[in-house]
């Protein structure tokens, strides 16, 4: 394993890798990391566009996104990883680059809950938007260094328009697809309902959604499904 560089010590990194001389010169705990450590980097992207800020169940799936993510997130500290974050609003883009320890992976889960904010503030407001996936896994990209991974929480089907950018991304990573799966979806009312949007209305019956084909998509392109139920 060779050395990439000497840096300031974090809450959660091995202390077996600190650095005496590093330490003794600037008097605070520097450790080595190596280029193996770049292989044990997650990002994490939480899609928090319109469709993601909607549920019937307990909480939204954007919520329930955020908290699968910051599961992985928290795991992958606890073995001494690396972790990035990256949230796709309609307001844009915001990240936070990879770094290892208790006190970053506080600062992604900080960013998720007012990027999250923000993106109800902006379906309040009347302004949702919807911005490209593509956009977000090009950047992934950079944040994600080959030989990491990749996890992605979004809704069934929102990943289609960036199918080209999701397989350049799993060329050289691993990159997982949570399908975040509503109350409703796993668990359909028997029946016929009306659905209404204030203008017209009709008769539907619900049935449970038939994600086989997605998934063996997903898998094609070379990502990895995972079916997300509440």
């Amino acid at each position: 394993m060779d050395l990439r560089e000497i840096r300031a010590y974090v809450a959660g990194d091995d202390p077996r890798r600190i650095d005496p001389a590093a330490t003794a010169r600037t008097g605070h705990p520097h450790i080595r990391s190596l280029h193996e450590d770049r292989d044990d980097t997650t990002l994490l992207i939480a899609d928090f566009r319109a469709p993601m800020l909607w549920g019937t169940g307990t909480a939204l799936r954007s919520v329930r996104g955020a908290y699968h993510l910051a599961r992985a997130g928290w795991q992958a500290v606890l073995r001494g990883g690396s972790v990035a974050a990256l949230t796709v609003t309609g307001d844009g883009l915001a990240e936070l680059p990879g770094a290892a320890g208790d006190q970053h992976m506080a600062g992604i889960a900080k960013l998720l809950a007012l990027q999250h904010d923000r993106a109800l503030n902006d379906g309040a407001s009347g302004n949702p938007g919807r911005p490209p996936l593509a956009e977000a896994l090009a950047r992934a990209a950079r944040l994600a260094p080959a030989g990491g991974r990749v996890l992605l929480a979004t809704a069934p089907g929102e990943w289609r328009d960036a199918e080209a950018a999701l397989s350049r991304l799993a060329r050289r990573r691993t990159v997982t697809i949570a399908l975040m799966l509503d109350e409703i979806e796993c668990t359909p009312p028997r029946g016929v309902l009306a659905v209404s949007d204030g203008r017209a209305s009709r008769l539907a019956r619900l049935a449970l959604p038939d994600l086989a084909g997605e998934c063996a998509r997903l898998r094609a392109i070379g990502t990895r499904p995972a079916e997300v139920q509440p």
